[in-house]
């Protein structure tokens, strides 16, 4: 699958204050933008080329990319005006993009190294209209799967299924581009097109993938969650993370004290006899002297 769209215009509500400073997917994860990390599992995944739609403080984009593209990709941005379109609309919204194969899709709060090679196999030799990537358990298991057919049956019960038990969506799908028909660049979910996927043709599939980790930085506890560990390991994605914890040009004072969680930013001051334990502190922020945090956020 040569394309990928990731979803970056979401208000990302559930992550206010920090998202009234950057979009969601650009919030810094071990001093990368989030986004990067997608990308980097995209590209694992055989992507070539990316979409990124935006509406939220989107002037931050070209900011972030300057050359509109990552690791030498190119990088498409669709504005979304003058309201945010929500996946469904999103999706239909790229239409012309994307009409002539099958795509990924990526939700752009996710942070993922879930092996994605057997999905696009699956997606593929099935020929799916959409097939989902599903995790055996997370924080918000509503989907119902039958593993033997390797299909979606429902999702929220919307079709009064009654399962023996749910898994887990992680926002991570390919799309057929006879699934775009189902779509309309308005505001609306996806969620209603799957549903049609699954009652007028059976060909929502899905895959169960449990190796890697993943997360859905939502909120604030989830983005502490996910950067300590990080902070923990050696690779991700392929990836060494050695010297990206504490970035260039942050100044810690010698009677401060950071654990090995704590992430600084680049230009950022931690001042003398401050404590942090498992914080993330922005590029450009202040700790101010004496100050002891755990588990804080700390912005410019």
């Amino acid at each position: 699958m040569r394309k990928a769209f990731v979803l970056g215009a979401g208000l990302g509500t559930r992550l206010r204050p920090l998202t009234d400073l950057l979009p969601k997917p650009l919030i810094p994860v071990l001093n990368r933008p989030l986004v990067t990390w997608a990308f980097d599992a995209l590209l694992a995944a055989g992507a070539t080329e990316f979409i990124v739609n935006t509406h939220h403080l989107a002037e931050a984009w070209p900011q972030a990319f300057p050359h509109r593209n990552w690791r030498g990709h190119r990088i498409q941005f669709v504005h979304e005006h003058p309201v945010v379109l929500e996946t469904g609309g999103g999706i239909a919204n790229i239409a012309p993009l994307v009409h002539d194969d099958s795509f990924w899709v990526f939700n752009g709060d996710i942070l993922s190294d879930v092996p994605l090679a057997a999905a696009e196999r699956l997606h593929l030799e099935q020929r799916n209209l959409a097939t989902l990537v599903l995790r055996s358990s997370g924080p918000n298991p509503n989907v119902t799967f039958d593993p033997d057919a390797g299909k979606v049956r429902d999702l929220r019960q919307a079709l009064g299924t009654q399962p023996e038990r749910f898994y887990q969506f992680t926002g991570i799908y390919l799309v057929h581009p006879d699934f775009l028909s189902f779509l309309r660049p308005v505001q609306e979910s996806v969620v209603p097109a799957f549903l049609r996927a699954i009652t007028e043709h059976d060909r929502l599939g899905g895959i169960v993938i449990d190796a890697g980790d993943w997360w859905d930085l939502g909120d604030a506890e989830a983005y502490l969650e996910a950067s300590a560990a990080l902070a923990k390991r050696e690779t991700f994605l392929g990836q060494p993370l050695a010297g990206l914890r504490i970035a260039h040009g942050a100044q810690v004072n010698p009677s401060a004290v950071i654990d090995g969680l704590t992430v600084l930013g680049e230009g950022c001051t931690v001042g003398p006899d401050a404590r942090l334990e498992q914080c993330i502190v922005w590029p450009g922020a202040t700790v101010e002297a004496g100050a002891q945090l755990r588990r804080c956020v700390i912005t410019a």
